[in-house]
């Protein structure tokens, strides 16, 4: 599957593009999208899911070209105290269930190009 290229080249167009290619790429994969850009004051989380009973915190990134690193170098240990911080806010309140912390990489708007990797990192 391919995205159409953003009209006017804007970022957060691409953005939001690239988090819709996320989203079906997962749900191919067996997940149920919850929540998309679920935002807290200090942080914003690109999609929750559902895998099975284990919440997946996503973040999405994506990379035109690698002349700053890849999508992976991109978040970093302040991002993901950002995100570890976002997803507290979202379990507060709500019945214990098991989580992770996942990372869609995508080189280009092109679903060939994706890399899900599971429990990227860990909130401790």
């Amino acid at each position: 599957m391919q995205v159409k290229k953003p009209v006017g080249g804007s970022q957060r167009a691409a953005g939001d593009q690239a988090e819709a290619l996320a989203a079906t790429f997962l749900e191919r994969q067996g997940m149920r999208v919850l929540e998309r850009n679920w935002r807290v004051r200090g942080g914003e989380i690109d999609l929750i899911c559902d895998d099975r009973g284990t919440l997946a915190f996503v973040e999405v990134r994506l990379r035109r070209h690698g002349a700053f690193g890849g999508a992976a170098e991109s978040i970093t240990a302040s991002k993901q105290q950002r995100l570890i911080l976002a997803a507290r806010y979202y379990l507060s309140g709500k019945r214990e269930r098991s989580c992770r912390f996942d990372a869609v990489l995508l080189d280009g708007l092109t679903e060939a190009n994706i890399e899900w990797i599971k429990n990227a990192f860990d909130a401790f």
